[in-house]
């Protein structure tokens, strides 16, 4: 009788080991149940992760040191967009290719624009006006004259989240509280940053900034700074001899001490400029995508601000 106890005691302990080690159909349906979201850039990818927290996964469409630019969705892509519960992206002023795939999608899909909120500048408001021009003239086919780079501005991230955590609201409303404390969460430290930049270049008396690319357009805008661009609005655009000629003239009488770029772009016109006229190089994040190093090391929209913001004051003091 004893082994026999035995026996049926080891047999039952083993069942209670496997059912302990397997899911419950209330855990695997929690899995199953959580928001699947796509999101275009980094900016957008970071903004709906935060919102959504532990009620959703957000994938990154653009891979990890893409120019978006000059991105186009394959099939692939577009497959994961349709299978996603929730699509987000900045603007079609941007993401120009989003307007061509609209129709494609259906009820199902949750289609946030981040930026819809937002009314975009003209490059003439954001860029100063030789620039603006230069800009419009190489790009008005792709930006319709009106800068996208809302993202580099703390003030207009808010804004964002905000819009992000409204769509979610209104297509689940049982999790409405749970958007909206997270959104809040963020926001609070975008408002951080924002007063970081703001004590910054509140007294600065030189403000105009040299860029390689013009991303900085709604930064230079809210703390009423200048921006000034070696390129138009793609970092990798090639500016003309006089251009540069310019820029050089320009460089000498402002006194400009940095020109600013990319780490994830071409910077041969930056480094070719620098060396004709003695300044340094600093990088300038506009943050259009990071790279996996980047990532992993653990930076944000948030810790690369921050290093914009150190970055800017080398000039702007």
């Amino acid at each position: 009788m004893k082994r026999v106890f035995l026996g049926a005691s080891l047999v039952l302990g083993s069942l209670l080991l496997a059912a302990c080690g397997a899911k419950s159909p209330e855990t695997q349906k929690t899995d199953q149940d959580k928001i699947q979201a796509v999101a275009t850039f980094y900016p957008m990818y970071e903004f709906t992760k935060e919102v959504l927290g532990d009620e959703g996964e957000v994938e990154l469409l653009i891979p990890a040191g893409t120019e978006p630019h000059d991105y186009e969705p394959s099939a692939q892509d577009l497959a994961k967009i349709s299978d996603a519960d929730v699509f987000v992206y900045n603007s079609e002023t941007f993401e120009t290719w989003v307007e061509n795939i609209e129709d494609s999608l259906s009820d199902k899909n949750l289609v946030i624009e981040a930026a819809d909120e937002i009314e975009l500048l003209d490059f003439a408001t954001t860029d100063s006006e030789d620039d603006a021009e230069e800009a419009e003239d190489d790009h008005d086919h792709e930006h319709e004259g009106k800068d996208p780079h809302v993202w580099t501005d703390p003030v207009m991230a808010q804004k964002e989240v905000a819009e992000i955590a409204k769509e979610l609201s209104e297509r689940y409303p049982d999790k409405q509280a749970t958007f909206e404390k997270n959104a809040a969460a963020y926001t609070e430290k975008l408002a951080a940053l924002d007063q970081s930049y703001q004590k910054a270049f509140a007294n600065a008396k030189n403000k105009t900034f040299l860029v390689q690319h013009a991303a900085f357009g709604y930064l230079a805008h809210q703390y009423g700074l200048t921006q000034k661009s070696i390129a138009g609005v793609s970092p990798d655009q090639e500016p003309t001899p006089t251009r540069l000629a310019e820029l050089k003239q320009f460089a000498e009488e402002q006194q400009v001490d940095v020109i600013y770029f990319e780490e994830n772009a071409n910077s041969k016109v930056a480094e070719t400029l620098a060396t004709e006229t003695g300044i340094k190089l600093m990088v300038l994040n506009p943050l259009e995508s990071l790279t996996n190093e980047q990532i992993k090391a653990g930076k944000t929209y948030l810790t690369v601000m921050e290093e914009n913001l150190t970055a800017l004051k080398a000039s702007i003091k």
